[in-house]
């Protein structure tokens, strides 16, 4: 394949070609669509709470047992 046909192939396949554009993020404003922009915020929000909530608990753990192994040693 030469390099035209690879560059035309993937500027074909480019996801950038598939993505809305920035307008209508504008419509976010005026329409009842700021429930779901909101509903998005608040679903990424939780993920992250409960990430660093579970990185929490693995911290701890680990710690303890690092504790329960220099008693043992």
């Amino acid at each position: 394949m030469t390099l035209a046909r690879c560059t035309a192939l993937l500027a074909l396949l480019a996801p950038g070609a598939a993505l809305a554009h920035p307008g209508h993020l504008a419509g976010l404003a005026g329409h009842d669509h700021w429930v779901a922009g909101a509903a998005i915020g608040t679903a990424i929000a939780l993920g992250l709470w409960a990430g660093l909530k579970e990185r929490g608990k693995r911290r701890k753990r680990e710690e303890t047992e690092d504790a329960t192994e220099e008693q043992s040693a």
